[in-house]
């Protein structure tokens, strides 16, 4: 071993090819002398590459709240998972999830990592499909009812437009009679509908609770006629709520009938109506007359519904998204 000049420790190592280390030569089998410091930064530099492998796997666990969900959906064993994640941590110094009651949820350092993963693998994706000429493009028209659109969408809007920059996404927001029209027309590609649960006539995603909504502490429940503030007339849930409240023998008045979600919330807010919503989708400021005497509203299906002439991948992509979603509310619940 040569010794080198300064006091630095060094090393005599053979490379083959001398781009191991990305270091030039004119003789690829040369014996070279690399310092120390050198190879310690190129290690370093290794050491704060992450593998994509495991940041896919991470992204999916944190989806799915559930190690073996994640594992059907990447086509791995549960055991590969939780070897992913453990090593990611190892590599990020500190746990990424936590196990609860109902799955497992992100720590503050998972909660950090999350976002920029998403955009990690949304980069790859759109690298490897731009470069092997397979990017989702076009347009998309997507039909979502009112109440859905802050709470269960938003997630799978922004998983799948992270994943599919290049689709042009149209969102129309109607009650779901009048989405289910515009599906038969194909005026749509596909739509979030809500049908009376064991009256489906779409794929079901899941099933939620209609209940009665009204101010904290309101005393609107209490006056007769009842005052009833919904979104529309048009509304999935109208014909329900006043049939519920015939059979009740309670007598109602519409306070507010025509204008938007928000519009019915202010209205709920000021105590001057109560509504229907499912469980779901009440604001935190609102909450669930359990005790208020009136009658109780049978649970609706939240269900997809795809125009059978829009079949390309686009759809296919944002009906994956729809269904992650969807199952991950599922599991919270």
């Amino acid at each position: 071993m040569n010794t080198a000049s300064d006091n630095s420790p060094s090393v005599a190592i053979v490379f083959s090819p001398c781009r191991d280390l990305n270091v030039s030569c004119d003789k690829p089998l040369e014996k070279r002398r690399f310092d120390v410091p050198a190879i310690t930064i190129y290690n370093a530099a290794m050491a704060r590459t992450l593998d994509l492998a495991l940041i896919r796997t991470f992204v999916t666990v944190a989806d799915h709240a559930n190690m073996t969900i994640a594992a059907n959906a990447l086509h791995l064993t549960q055991g590969a998972v939780s070897q992913h994640v453990r090593r990611l941590e190892d590599q990020l110094g500190g746990a990424l999830f936590e196990r609860t009651r109902g799955g497992l949820i992100l720590t503050p350092l998972g909660e950090r990592l999350l976002g920029k993963a998403r955009c990690l693998l949304s980069l790859n994706d759109e690298i490897c499909d731009d470069l092997e000429g397979h990017a989702i493009k076009g347009k998309l028209r997507l039909g979502v009812p009112p109440d859905l659109i802050g709470t269960s969408i938003a997630p799978a809007l922004r998983a799948f437009s992270d994943a599919h920059p290049q689709v042009e996404l149209s969102l129309v927001c109607s009650a779901s009679p009048e989405l289910k029209v515009a599906i038969a027309k194909g005026e749509l590609d596909l739509a979030i509908i809500e049908e009376p649960a064991g009256h489906e006539t779409g794929e079901c995603l899941t099933v939620d609770r209609l209940v009665w909504v009204g101010a904290r502490g309101g005393q609107a429940y209490r006056r007769r006629p009842l005052p009833i503030s919904m979104v529309a007339r048009t509304c999935a849930f109208r014909p329900l709520v006043l049939e519920a409240l015939r059979k009740g023998g309670l007598t109602w008045r519409s306070a507010f009938e025509a204008g938007s979600i928000e519009a019915t919330a202010t209205t709920v807010r000021a105590d001057l109506a109560v509504t229907a919503w499912l469980s779901s989708t009440i604001p935190g400021d609102l909450t669930i007359l359990s005790d208020a005497g009136l009658p109780d509203l049978p649970s609706f299906a939240i269900t997809l519904h795809l125009s059978a002439k829009s079949i390309f991948p686009a759809v296919t992509e944002m009906a994956r998204a729809l269904r992650a979603t969807f199952s991950q509310f599922r599991q919270a619940a």
